[in-house]
């Protein structure tokens, strides 16, 4: 579904979901492991897998496993510097990939990346940004030695209560750590407005971690040291002002970092995004009391998910798959729980009367 004709207007008490660093882009992490990307994930038998089972975790054995983890990941932290802005990404792989969020990486097209413990700045060229999901992959010119891809995690098994730690250079502060536990997961969030993607992205994992301005484009890691998700949004609540909502952040599961640089590092570009689209352009509508009341269907894709059910301009969609639609952002939330291809009903209204079609999504 193409959102970019509009910014949807956000229901009155709505917990809004604000980039971590729409106001200043200053580092983020990066997060490495033993083992390369790819390798087998050996999170329910490793060290602290196996004491886990076997007995309790006094407090130094649990430093010791902070202290290992940072020691396994720091060497894959990365700074990207995009003109006067700071940004960081995750070394992906030996070939001098680097994955990060597409809000960090804006619109340019070449960079500066500095290495962990290092003062050498070495240039970096964008391969493919990808908006939807809010994931961008840039290429080292030149690898320099001993580069540390990060090992990635299995998001299948990410469990609520698993203790996690967050790096990243917050507010220029750069190669900084937080901790804190997996707090929910499968959580669908849109970004807000303020220099982000507005991107609406499922299966988010959210985390106790403090994830400030900076933190964009890093590494949420277990304490098996594998990357389980990119930290990218920061809560914040309009019944105080906008200010930040302690405790609450997000982060893009490694299973679809994974699916995505697979894609644009093979290809260039994502082929297979995996999201639902009703192949239209919409925007958000409001009733008689100024309320947000549905989505406007401003342009229909020819021969898309919407045309083949008779879905037209014109029309206003208020509902899909049973859930209400008042604006252009819930649309893209309950399309977020939906697979291209799979068979859902879409209710909307056309010359003041209610209808309700079958409708085989499409892909974005």
């Amino acid at each position: 579904m193409d959102l970019s004709a509009v910014r949807a207007p956000r229901p009155a008490g709505f917990l809004a979901v604000w980039l971590c660093c729409a106001a200043l882009l200053s580092g983020c992490t990066g997060s490495a492991a033993p083992e390369a990307r790819g390798t087998k994930d050996t999170s329910a038998t490793g060290d602290a897998g196996r004491r886990r089972a076997d007995a309790p975790l006094s407090a130094d054995q649990l430093q010791n496993d902070y202290l290992r983890v940072i020691k396994d990941v720091l060497p894959s932290v990365v700074q990207i510097r995009t003109g006067r802005e700071l940004g960081s990404g995750v070394v992906y792989d030996d070939k001098g990939h680097i994955v990060t969020n597409a809000h960090v990486v804006g619109g340019a097209s070449t960079f500066e990346v500095t290495t962990a413990n290092s003062q050498t700045a070495f240039t970096a060229s964008l391969v493919s940004s990808y908006p939807e999901q809010d994931l961008a992959v840039v290429k080292l010119d030149k690898v320099p030695p001993g580069l540390r891809p990060a090992a990635f995690g299995d998001s299948a098994k990410v469990e609520v209560g698993q203790i996690v730690l967050a790096m990243g250079s917050p507010l220029g502060l750069s190669s900084s750590v937080t901790q804190g536990i997996v707090s929910a997961t499968g959580r669908t969030v849109s970004e807000g407005q303020g220099g982000g993607t507005g991107a609406t992205i499922a299966n988010m994992v959210q985390t106790s971690a403090a994830i400030n301005p900076g933190n964009s484009g890093g590494a949420l890691v277990n304490l098996d040291s594998r990357v389980i998700g990119i930290p990218t949004l920061a809560a914040t609540d309009p019944q105080l002002g906008g200010s930040a909502a302690p405790g609450i952040g997000f982060a893009i599961p490694a299973s679809m970092v994974k699916t995505v640089a697979d894609q644009i590092i093979r290809y260039g570009r994502v082929v297979e995004s995996g999201r639902a689209a009703l192949d239209i352009t919409g925007r958000t509508v409001v009733n008689a009391e100024y309320q947000p009341a549905g989505v406007a269907v401003v342009d229909v894709k020819a021969g898309g998910a919407a045309d083949k059910a008779g879905i037209r301009s014109g029309d206003i969609i208020v509902g899909l798959g049973g859930k209400d639609v008042t604006t252009i952002t819930s649309l893209s939330e309950a399309l977020a729980a939906d697979k291209p291809g799979q068979r859902t009903s879409v209710t909307f209204v056309r010359d003041g009367s209610r209808k309700t079609v079958e409708v085989t999504l499409g892909q974005q």
